[in-house]
């Protein structure tokens, strides 16, 4: 018989009721729940090997978040019609779980853990990603995997001027500050987000608020599993030690990874320095010292290393590279770095360097971003590359991997706040090429990009800048150092990374992860002023370098003019099965998109030719033109016939010049007279509105010959 599922039933802090159950799906994970609000369902499951993998060392979790396309009653729109590969925003969603988890797992503990969570209902208002680590973490709160505490995660938006938790998604397209964030019922964890330049205090009173309702879920979570009954959590080998072995590595490299440490050399001399320790402590064991005692060594010397450098610029404020605690590296930056791209940017800070391009493209060139909710177009995109060179590795090239995904990202919505609105035609790509790399280059991009899109003449308003902030604490005396600008080395070392990005004015963009317990608002004041002092000095020398977008687009880069008819005339622009449109292109080089707005047609044309331009919007204008009794044109023979010749007047409108019509002469054939392709002057001199038929006329603008009396055929006819 099967047992009844558990359920706890709560609302938010915005009375949103959500409800986790566990007990009726996914029984023989470890672990599984599912989260409901509305008629969105989230079902999260975790699964744990009972032993690590013979000689891990390090802690293999992995996280994957997917939505079912049948949860919104679509059908994939792949070639397979399936689900395939995590996309993006799966990627991104992925990670923002990953990184709250991670902290919660013991330090010792190296069992492979995996963390699924699908959605497998929707519903079009509520945003499921916001639910995913509450779905996430109570799988693993009514399981027995050895966890530490238990978090949830929030999305807080600030809508109409209020702060709002989990907004809808109609809430979220009004807000003008999103940040997701996750805590422990004591700490903040993780932070995530963007918003239109809010100040520092904004970004604290969000946290405060998210805080709060993240106390709420994790209540409930506890009240499941003491309904489930989970009896404890399960034991696990733990890696082996040898503390006499531990106390040989520290006499032996302690003072020698002092030394080095606070040499304030380069990175690569730094790695050099310690390298050669580490192999001269190896050789110092001796011959017979067992490959498990020589992993071990090398695990502790890791261990001092991180201990001596802690120390190191908690008690003397020296750091690695020589600088004080709240100094930016040296920067260079240059625009207009490459000739052939619509705009580029080379932007360094001491050894990290970002090659960041801008192209422009036409509305053709937006990119789909398809969830299982909704499918949108987005007309700006950045993509991030990391190589292997830049960190001086070999390493087989393969596609962006979540990293990049999440740098990219954390750019891409510190960028976008400044872009221009949706009437701005061009479709925006910015690639950052990680040149170099030694902390933060995610913040290079931000800045890089900046530069590149003032270069290529996007009108951004304002520069944004970036940079990357550590933390290092000793709990044992309650010291901390918040450190500006933080190297690679720093940012394995240290406690924190946090990453601001903004304006003059405010705050653009954040991304935050702790791995400690116990991060003070003072401590976040502290941090999140030193970062405001750093962005500002890193934008002085951005504005030295350019200080507004360029008036026009490069020479190269293609031109835009946008027109707007009536609705009526769309069909006739485009043709029958595309033909007109496709000849346009074709005879103008130019590349046209046509939008229905509203009871009017919104064409937008764009060539790399300013001739070619010139003529595509002649082109439409003639075929959109409304003919006018009296006006003159300048037509084409079309054809030539025994009784006149048909003309057209303007693209796509053709009339008849009669044979009487063509000279003041009396003419017998137009034999010589006129031949297809000449072009002729006429005048539009009558319209029949029964059949639609244009009476034109050349005669009428030829001078007349004396005593004859000025006649039309029209007039003859009446």
């Amino acid at each position: 018989m099967l047992s009844q599922p558990f359920s706890v039933t709560f609302n938010s802090s915005d009375n949103q009721t959500i409800t986790i159950e566990s007990g009726k799906l996914a029984r023989q994970a470890d672990g599984s729940v599912t989260v409901r609000q509305g008629n969105c369902i989230i079902l999260a499951t975790v699964v744990a090997t009972r032993e690590p993998k013979e000689g891990q060392d390090f802690f293999p979790l992995s996280v994957d978040y997917q939505e079912k396309f049948a949860s919104a009653g679509r059908i994939p729109g792949s070639f397979f019609k399936r689900e395939a590969r995590l996309n993006d925003y799966e990627i991104l969603t992925s990670r923002l779980v990953d990184r709250a988890l991670r902290p919660l797992f013991p330090e010792d503990y190296f069992c492979d853990v995996q963390v699924l969570i699908n959605l497998i209902s929707s519903d079009p208002e509520v945003m499921p990603d916001a639910l995913a680590c509450l779905a996430a973490s109570a799988a693993l709160a009514v399981s027995d995997i050895p966890i530490k505490e238990i978090i949830s995660e929030v999305r807080i938006s600030r809508v109409d001027g209020k702060m709002v938790v989990n907004p809808t998604r109609t809430e979220l397209e009004k807000s003008d500050l999103e940040f997701i964030i996750a805590a422990t019922e004591k700490n903040l964890m993780m932070v995530e987000g963007e918003a239109a330049e809010c100040s520092e205090e904004d970004l604290i009173q969000a946290l405060q608020m998210a805080h709060d309702a993240i106390r709420i879920q994790i209540k409930a979570q506890s009240e499941l599993r003491e309904k489930v009954g989970v009896a404890g959590k399960r034991d696990y080998t733990k890696p082996e030690t040898n503390e006499a072995l531990q106390q040989k590595v520290v006499a032996f490299a302690k003072d020698r990874v002092y030394q080095i440490s606070r040499a304030g050399s380069s990175k690569h001399e730094r790695s050099e320095g310690y390298d050669q320790l580490k192999d001269e402590l190896i050789a110092s064991l001796g011959e017979e010292i067992s490959d498990t005692d020589k992993k071990l060594a090398k695990k502790y010397y890791e261990d001092l290393k991180w201990e001596v450098v802690r120390n190191m610029i908690l008690d003397e404020s020296i750091r690695l590279d020589g600088r004080s605690l709240d100094q930016i590296r040296p920067l260079a930056m240059e625009t207009d770095t490459l000739p052939a791209p619509h705009g580029s940017a080379l932007f360094t800070r001491g050894e990290t360097q970002s090659l960041t391009t801008v192209t422009l493209g036409t509305p053709l060139d937006e990119l789909l971003i398809e969830s299982a909710a909704k499918s949108d177009y987005s007309k700006f995109i950045l993509h991030y590359n990391f190589p292997p060179f830049s960190t001086g590795e070999v390493k087989p090239m393969r596609g962006p991997g979540r990293r990049e995904v999440g740098h990219g990202n954390l750019a891409m919505r510190s960028l976008r706040q400044m872009m221009p609105g949706k009437d701005y035609p061009y479709t925006v790509r910015i690639v950052s090429d990680i040149l170099e790399s030694n902390g933060s280059s995610s913040m290079a991009t931000v800045c890089a990009g900046s530069l590149a899109l003032m270069d290529a003449g996007v009108p951004i308003g304002k520069h944004v800048s970036g940079v990357a902030m550590g933390l290092i604490t000793r709990p044992s005396d309650g010291k901390n150092a918040v450190l500006t600008d933080i190297l690679g080395d720093e940012d394995h070392l240290g406690d924190m990374d946090f990453k601001v990005t903004g304006t003059r004015e405010g705050i653009c963009g954040v991304q935050m992860d702790i791995k400690v317990d116990g991060l003070s608002m003072e401590t976040m004041r502290q941090a999140l002023e030193q970062a405001r002092k750093g962005r500002l000095f890193i934008l002085d020398s951005m504005y030295q370098c350019i200080a507004a977008a360029r008036e026009e687009v490069k020479p190269h880069a293609p031109r835009m003019e946008k027109l707007f008819i009536d609705k009526e005339f769309i069909g006739a622009v485009i043709g029958p099965q595309g033909k007109v449109i496709q000849e346009i292109q074709r005879e103008t080089g130019t590349t046209i998109n046509i939008e229905e707005v509203g009871n009017y047609g919104e064409v937008s044309i764009f060539s790399p030719a300013k001739e070619g331009l010139e003529k595509a919007v002649a082109w439409i204008k003639g075929i959109v033109a409304v003919p006018e009794v009296g006006s003159t044109y300048e037509s084409k023979v079309k054809s030539v016939m025994p009784y006149g010749a048909f003309v057209e007047f303007l693209p796509g409108k053709q009339g008849l010049l009669h044979i009487s019509e063509v000279s003041w002469k009396r003419l017998e054939t137009m034999e010589g007279v006129l031949n297809e392709g000449d072009m002729v002057k006429v005048k539009l001199i009558g319209i029949d509105h029964k059949t639609g038929k244009f009476k034109l006329s050349r005669k009428v603008l030829m001078p007349k010959p004396e005593g004859k009396p000025q006649e039309s055929r029209e007039s003859r006819e009446s």
